[in-house]
């Protein structure tokens, strides 16, 4: 049976909150509208508060017509979405809400004549995960290991004690090939592309090593502020909310050795192995190689940013970093001696998603102006391409050389529409392919690299740097890439695609 003739309940727990809104339904809705989900679905859309009738549907098309990749919302079609769609009012604390919500799963199954797969979202604060699963593991919600899936959001834990406890609390109700851990970067049409580009063009795999490479960068540069998340930033910070799972796991991405075969535990346990050769920090690396600081009162976009402290719900006497900047070194013997560095931050200059691969200087230096290394740089956002920077001669009489860009650009090469990430993490987990998620010991793997640098910033609360907003970030952070001979690289805004767009 194929999965698109398989019928689906899908249960939003949150269902009423901030990411159905954004990003959840839409991302639904597309794939309804675009012929991905079965012909027998229903969502059901979990929230404690009673609505008045046609309440959340008014609502849930107000977030398709703001966030959907599309635009506005066609009304036949989304008559037609909203047919299976229900509003579902249930207190998570309470039994009587899993007992209905078994009983209206079950009586699906009685009326399409089939077990259909159960997936059940966890679009809940940390707090509701552990009564939300004794629930439903009691009430037999999610009994079935091959049909049914928890798909569980970040943050997912807040140091590695509580990942480790909510890993246990998990695989103590589910089995793990249940559990859907999503990082909706692994979602992102040129995150994916990763793998692809190392792993289909074998032109790249001999240069992929430390023999030829002399430093990577992975720059997720933000130019929002904190804003109204205040309360929980500053709880977090960069460092967890950010380096622990999303460049962590585009390091692995560009790291990991090739897999064996395409499949789920395979990429996934490539990616785990790489990370386990991550150096661990110790308290004196972890203030000489990390960078930590706060932005103060400046101006983003044109428009007066007021420092951290300044913000909601943030403390006035606040130690929460909201900019890192750290080198890391991968002891093996592809990556023996190239350093990794790593940023990431709010109210910056620039939104940014970048990975630079800097390839090592020519030995031949037969050029006087050969000074400019081969340079791959892969752009998740706002751009998505893929570029190479090599040298060339300039038309003329003289040997003059100029770096020239041999671009790939989605926009251009493509007349497909990019799906949001949502859309590809959601259908995989319909469709039970867990490539794209992250697994228990990869979490708990990223957590241990993190940790060595929290517990030392405990004990070190003078050693916060300042940037202004707007800005690229602290100087303590050019100072520390000044070390490998370069600075933070980003996609020329001047580069542009010369292929010519598909009709």
């Amino acid at each position: 049976m194929s999965f698109k003739s398989t019928p689906a309940n899908i249960v939003i727990f949150g269902g009423f909150g901030d990411l159905a809104w954004r990003k959840l339904i839409p991302a639904f809705y597309n794939l309804y509208i675009s012929g991905y989900l079965p012909e027998k679905f229903a969502i059901y859309g979990v929230h404690y508060q009673g609505l008045p009738e046609g309440a959340y549907e008014k609502h849930m098309l107000e977030g398709v017509n703001l966030f959907s990749r599309r635009g506005k919302a066609k009304a036949a079609e989304w008559k037609k979405f909203t047919d299976h769609l229900y509003f579902f009012q249930g207190d998570f604390t309470i039994d009587e809400t899993y007992t209905r919500l078994k009983a209206t799963l079950d009586e699906n199954d009685k009326k399409w004549k089939t077990r259909a797969t159960r997936l059940l979202y966890y679009s809940v604060a940390p707090s509701f995960i552990e009564v939300i699963s004794n629930s439903v593991s009691k009430h037999n919600i999610a009994a079935q290991r091959e049909k049914d899936r928890i798909v569980v959001e970040k943050p997912f834990g807040t140091d590695l004690a509580s990942a480790k406890g909510l890993n246990d609390l998990l695989n103590k109700l589910f089995y793990e090939n249940q559990i859907y851990r999503i990082d909706h970067y692994l979602g992102k049409e040129v995150v994916q592309n990763i793998s692809a580009f190392r792993f289909a063009n074998y032109i790249f795999e001999p240069l992929w090593n430390s023999k030829f490479i002399d430093q990577v960068q992975i720059s997720v540069t933000e130019s929002v502020s904190v804003g109204t998340r205040g309360s929980y930033y500053d709880k977090s910070g960069a460092l967890r909310d950010m380096v622990q799972n999303h460049l962590l796991q585009l390091l692995s991405l560009v790291a990991m050795e090739c897999p064996g075969n395409y499949d789920a535990e395979d990429i996934r346990k490539q990616k785990v192995k790489v990370l386990k050769k991550v150096r661990p920090f110790t308290t004196a690396t972890a203030i000489q190689d990390v960078v930590r600081a706060q932005y103060t009162r400046g101006e983003v976009k044109g428009k007066e940013q007021p420092g951290y402290k300044e913000e909601t719900n943030v403390a006035r006497n606040s130690t929460t970093e909201t900019y890192v900047a750290m080198k890391v070194w991968i002891d093996n013997p592809r990556w023996k001696g190239v350093p990794f560095y790593l940023r990431t931050g709010k109210s910056l200059e620039k939104q940014s998603s970048v990975i630079v691969v800097q390839f090592k200087d020519s030995p031949h230096k037969i050029f006087k102006d050969d000074v400019v290394p081969n340079r791959l740089v892969i752009s998740i956002q706002p751009e998505q391409k893929i570029s190479l920077l090599f040298e060339g001669k300039v038309p003329g009489l003289e040997m003059k050389l100029k770096p020239l860009e041999m671009d790939f650009s989605y926009h251009d090469s493509f007349i497909e529409e990019a799906p949001e990430a949502y859309e590809t993490l959601l259908l995989d987990a319909l469709e039970g392919d867990a490539t794209q998620f992250i697994r228990a010991d990869q979490v708990e793997t990223a957590w241990s690299i993190v940790m060595p640098i929290l517990n030392a910033w405990s004990k070190e609360k003078g050693d916060m740097k300042k940037y202004k907003a707007g800005s690229w970030g602290p100087k303590e952070a050019e100072d520390l890439i000044k070390e490998g001979r370069i600075k933070w690289l980003m996609l020329p805004e001047s580069s542009k695609t010369k292929t010519t767009k598909k009709k």
